[in-house]
């Protein structure tokens, strides 16, 4: 399998976008302001973007998602200063933040993804 950058630098961008200000929030809910930096969630989302990019090109769904989720949240740990549990509810908040998010622009009529 190849790597295909022009996918990887798309997947960036907008995980930048959309992650980053959610992740932001969550680690400023839990770690507070000094430790949890708007640049150190862009940081985190590209670089998870790229190691998902390398680990999905050559494993497998299984194990490759495992180790995503190892270097994830030792990404939220390194950057946000924390320890693995608290990586991992900043984590697991983001995704909530995210769920009522999408939930709220669905409530409203607004859709992220236009299908047909």
């Amino acid at each position: 399998m190849a790597i295909d950058f022009v996918s990887i630098l798309e997947e960036i961008i907008i995980n930048v976008i959309l992650i980053s200000p959610v992740l932001w929030i969550s680690g400023r809910i839990l770690v507070g302001g000094k430790k949890a930096k708007f640049t150190d969630a862009i940081w985190i989302v590209a670089l998870g973007a790229i190691t998902r990019a390398v680990i999905g090109a050559y494993t497998t769904w299984i194990i490759g998602s495992l180790i995503e989720l190892i270097v994830w949240l030792a990404l939220v740990k390194h950057f946000f200063d924390c320890g693995w549990l608290k990586a991992l509810a900043i984590s697991i908040v983001a995704v909530v933040i995210s769920v009522i998010i999408i939930i709220v622009l669905g409530v409203l009529g607004i859709t992220l993804i236009k299908l047909a």
